[in-house]
């Protein structure tokens, strides 16, 4: 299986920047022929998205539209929607993420495509979802991040909620998630010989993961506001500054973790204390835990909290900088960092492809293409179109 174990499946992504697009990534990653269809002359608006390089498309496009073939085609045009559609019989899945009804508008919805090809798996994102009263509405990440609940939670008590780390948080774990579904849909094709529409709204992917906080609303009313790096229902399980003005995560998520982390303070008794020796007592007395654990972390160096944790096992980490990140052996043992020449830009550095399989592994073939480099070879070799025909295509600017 040196080609992937994904390498039977072709992949027509005609979405824009990262959501649905990052389901085509993680396909690639492992071997999928992820055949990316962009608008002639404009391209995905990825490629101007982020720090621009010397070739004219940001590192952003450069690592996220890894291991594609980039074709040009205009679906507005009715020749343009015929081409796709000859693609389509050829294929496997394909992703997109306009506005509900825009592929219906060109006769490219998922029934269309069915009647040609009825094993198409097609994924939908959309910032709502398919159906529901703002299925129409426009949106990006950062209103997913707003309307999922994330944004709400994010910062200090009584100060503006902030950007969850990312702003782009909600693209890749709908893409995620888009991914797992295509790749049931594709199972469930291949069982039946049907296949279906993956439907996800990026504000979804966000709602899924925030554990408790929709049960403890429906059973109790509590509603969960922020917290700073606070975590509720565990404490201590921060993040905490110390003696020379780095920050250290703790995590005591049990009473065998806090019973650890009291003897790396020298301070077993804590452990005993009725006051904190369990967790629901610590959360009674949250501010006071927080203030012992906080002064015993102030009074040192980073690298002897960080020693004395290990020593104790308890789980403990510095905040990692990028700086930090790119220095760390434990980054460069699990070659998180890959380090690739480009022919575009030369040098780039781009975050491995995930996850490691033990027997077929993901793969990097190539960073995000030049506007329309496969064109030519994708019609040709797909739909036998010649030189002379991709010229006249070109010339009316259907590609």
């Amino acid at each position: 299986m040196s080609a992937g174990p994904l390498s039977d499946i072709r992949v027509l992504d005609v979405a824009t920047f990262i959501a649905a697009p990052f389901c085509g990534t993680l396909m690639a990653d492992f071997g999928a022929e992820v055949i990316k269809i962009e608008q002639p002359g404009e391209g995905d608006s990825l490629r101007r998205f982020g720090t621009a390089t010397s070739c004219g498309d940001t590192l952003v496009w450069l690592s996220e539209a890894r291991n594609r073939r980039s074709v040009t085609l205009d679906l507005r045009k009715k020749e343009g929607a015929d081409i796709f559609r000859q693609l389509v019989e050829k294929s496997d899945v394909v992703l997109e993420n306009f506005r509900p009804g825009t592929m219906e508008k060109w006769g490219l919805g998922y029934e269309d495509l069915a009647a040609i090809n009825p094993k198409l798996v097609m994924l939908r994102v959309s910032a709502y979802g398919q159906t529901g009263p703002m299925r129409d509405k426009p949106g990006f990440a950062r209103i997913a991040h707003a309307f999922s609940g994330l944004a709400y939670l994010s910062g200090e008590p009584g100060r503006p909620p902030v950007v969850p780390g990312s702003t782009s948080l909600a693209d890749y774990m709908t893409g995620l998630f888009g991914a797992f579904g295509v790749m049931v849909a594709l199972r469930v094709a291949e069982q039946t010989g049907c296949g279906q529409v993956v439907d996800i709204g990026l504000y979804e992917s966000i709602f899924r993961v925030l554990d408790e906080l929709a049960p403890a609303f429906a059973s109790s009313g509590y509603k969960r506001e922020r917290m700073g790096p606070d975590t509720v229902n565990i404490v201590p399980h921060s993040h905490y500054e110390t003696a020379d003005g780095a920050w250290v995560a703790l995590a005591c998520s049990n009473d065998r973790m806090w019973e650890r982390l009291t003897r790396a303070m020298d301070r077993p008794e804590l452990a005993q204390d009725p006051r904190y020796a369990t967790l629901v007592q610590r959360n009674r007395h949250r501010a006071e835990v927080n203030a012992i654990v906080a002064d015993w972390v102030k009074s040192l160096p980073t690298t002897e909290i960080l020693a004395r944790c290990e020593a104790a096992q308890a789980p403990a980490s510095k905040l990692l900088d990028i700086a930090d990140i790119f220095a760390d052996p434990q980054y460069a043992a699990r070659e998180n960092l890959l380090r690739i020449q480009d022919p575009r830009v030369g040098e780039l550095v781009i975050p491995a492809p995930l996850p490691r399989l033990s027997v077929t592994p993901p793969r990097f073939s190539h960073a995000g293409p030049a506007l329309g480099q496969s064109t030519e070879a994708v019609l040709g070799e797909l739909l036998g179109l010649n030189r002379d025909r991709i010229d006249q295509l070109m010339q009316e600017r259907v590609v």
